[in-house]
C-alpha cells in the first residue's frame, strides 16, 4: 500500500486526486486547511466506500506543516508520494496589487510546496525512495498575461525549484515531477479573488484594464476541463517513472506550448490581445496619460 499525502483537498483537483489515489487502494492523507472544508471530500469518499485520513494542514504556516507531517509519519510511516497541489490565484497590476496579496501568492504557491518537501524528504532519503509531484500551472511555462504576472511568477518559481530539487534528490532514489495544468474547473479563481476585485478594478489607473482581463479569464474558464482528468494525470505521473519533469496537463496546455515554440513575446502579445478582444471587446484605453 502506497502512502500518499495530497495538499489542498477541499475541492477541485486536490479533492479528485485524493479520491483517485484512494480508489487504487493507497493510504491517502488528504490535507485541508480547515476541518469544515472537508465535507464534500468526505461525502464523496463515503459514497464510494473509500477510506481517507484528513489532516488539518496550512501550507503557509511552518508549525502547521511540521505538526501535520510529523503526526502522519509517526502514525503511518514515511510518505511515498507527496502531491503539492494547494494553490491560490490572484490577478492585478504589478504597480498597485496589494503587497499582502502578492506575498500570499508566493507563500502558498512557492513557499508552501518547499515547506512540504522539507518536511517529507528526510524520511524519503533515509528509505531511498519517494515521489514529489508539484502541481504548477501552464502560466508558469508560457508568457505572462497582463495582470497575471505575480501568479505566473509564483508558478514559474515552483518550476525552477522542481528542476533543481530533482537533480539534488535523484541520487537518493527520489523522483520529482512538475505538472503544468491548463484551464480546469477547479474553482481556484472564484475562491481566491472576486471578479473584479473591488480594490483593483473599480479605481486607479489600471482599474478598467484589470476588469477587462478578468472578463477574459472568466470566458476562458467556461471551457475548463474536468478536474478528474487532471487527477488521473497526477496519479499517472506518480506511478510512471518515465514521466518528464515538466509535463503539461490538458489539451489546451499541450496546444499552447506547441504554439509558443519559437515564438517571441513581441510576436505573442498582439495575438493574445486579439484573442481577448474577440471574447470581451476592445481593451480599454488608460483614463489619462500618466493616470
Amino acid at each position: 500500500m502506497t502512502a500518499v499525502l495530497v495538499t489542498g483537498c477541499s475541492s477541485g483537483i486536490g479533492l479528485e486526486t485524493a479520491l483517485a489515489f484512494a480508489r487504487r487502494g493507497d493510504r491517502v492523507h488528504a490535507c485541508v486547511r480547515t476541518p469544515g472544508s472537508a465535507r464534500e471530500l468526505l461525502r464523496r469518499a463515503h459514497a464510494e466506500g473509500l477510506t481517507l485520513d484528513v489532516p488539518e494542514l496550512d501550507v503557509t504556516d511552518d508549525d502547521s506543516v511540521t505538526a501535520a507531517v510529523t503526526a502522519v509519519q509517526d502514525r503511518h510511516g514515511p510518505v511515498d508520494v507527496l502531491v503539492n497541489n494547494a494553490g491560490i490565484d490572484r490577478t492585478g497590476p504589478a504597480e498597485t496589487m496589494p503587497l499582502d496579496e502578492a506575498r500570499l501568492l508566493m507563500e502558498t504557491n512557492f513557499w508552501g510546496p518547499l515547506r512540504m518537501c522539507r518536511a517529507v524528504l528526510p524520511r524519503m532519503r533515509a528509505r531511498g525512495s519517494g515521489v514529489v509531484v508539484n502541481v504548477s500551472s501552464l502560466a508558469g511555462r508560457t508568457f505572462a498575461v497582463p495582470h497575471g504576472g505575480l501568479y505566473a511568477a509564483s508558478k514559474a518559481a515552483l518550476g525552477a525549484l522542481s528542476e533543481a530539487m530533482s537533480a539534488e534528490v535523484q541520487p537518493f532514489g527520489i523522483r520529482v515531477v512538475c505538472l503544468e495544468p491548463g484551464s480546469f474547473a477547479s474553482g481556484i479563481r472564484g475562491r481566491s479573488v472576486p471578479a473584479p476585485d473591488a480594490r483593483l478594478s473599480r479605481t486607479g489607473p489600471y482599474g478598467a484594464d484589470h476588469a477587462w482581463l478578468t472578463g477574459f479569464l472568466a470566458g476562458v474558464a467556461e471551457g475548463a476541463g474536468d478536474c478528474a482528468d487532471a487527477a488521473e494525470a497526477i496519479v499517472a505521473a506518480a506511478v510512471d517513472p518515465d514521466t518528464p519533469l515538466h509535463t503539461p496537463v490538458g489539451k489546451d496546455a499541450e496546444a499552447a506550448l506547441r504554439f509558443l515554440t519559437g515564438v517571441t513575446y513581441e510576436q505573442w502579445l498582439p495575438r493574445f490581445l486579439e484573442q481577448a478582444e474577440s471574447l470581451v471587446g476592445p481593451r480599454p484605453a488608460p483614463p489619462t496619460a500618466g493616470g
